[in-house]
């Protein structure tokens, strides 16, 4: 399966670019592949280029997740973060990744200094 950068997913999803968003879409129509860190990239994208709120980014990382022709890097870890991330208003997206990579590497408790992120389980606040 082929996969693509942070830049194809942004048009897919913002779909600013006419001629870019009907070459995104050809090439995905064959199946593609999204990794962790390209996701992560993308929703950093939404969130400070384009200001998406957190619902907008909660439902751009949802469509991706259900897309037909896109298949994410570990699914059910991105659908987790997603889960804490709706959860957890001060938290950040990459932030809830980071925990469920950990999480299922079987690398628990996370360190953080970062108070929301602690507020989520298996997060241990360094002071």
């Amino acid at each position: 399966m082929r996969s693509v950068d942070t830049n194809v997913l942004v048009r897919l999803v913002v779909r600013d670019d006419a001629d870019q968003v009907r070459v995104a879409e050809a090439f995905v129509a064959h199946g593609a592949w999204v990794s962790q860190l390209v996701l992560a990239e993308t929703l950093w994208v939404f969130d400070s280029v384009f200001n998406l709120t957190r619902a907008q980014l909660g439902m751009a990382v949802e469509m991706l997740l259900n897309h037909r022709d896109i298949t994410v890097q570990d699914a059910d870890v991105v659908a987790a973060a997603l889960g804490h991330f709706r959860k957890v208003a001060a938290v950040c997206f990459s932030d809830c990744l980071v925990l469920e990579i950990a999480r299922k590497a079987g690398h628990l408790p996370l360190a953080t200094f970062d108070r929301p992120l602690a507020k989520l389980p298996d997060v241990q606040r360094l002071r």
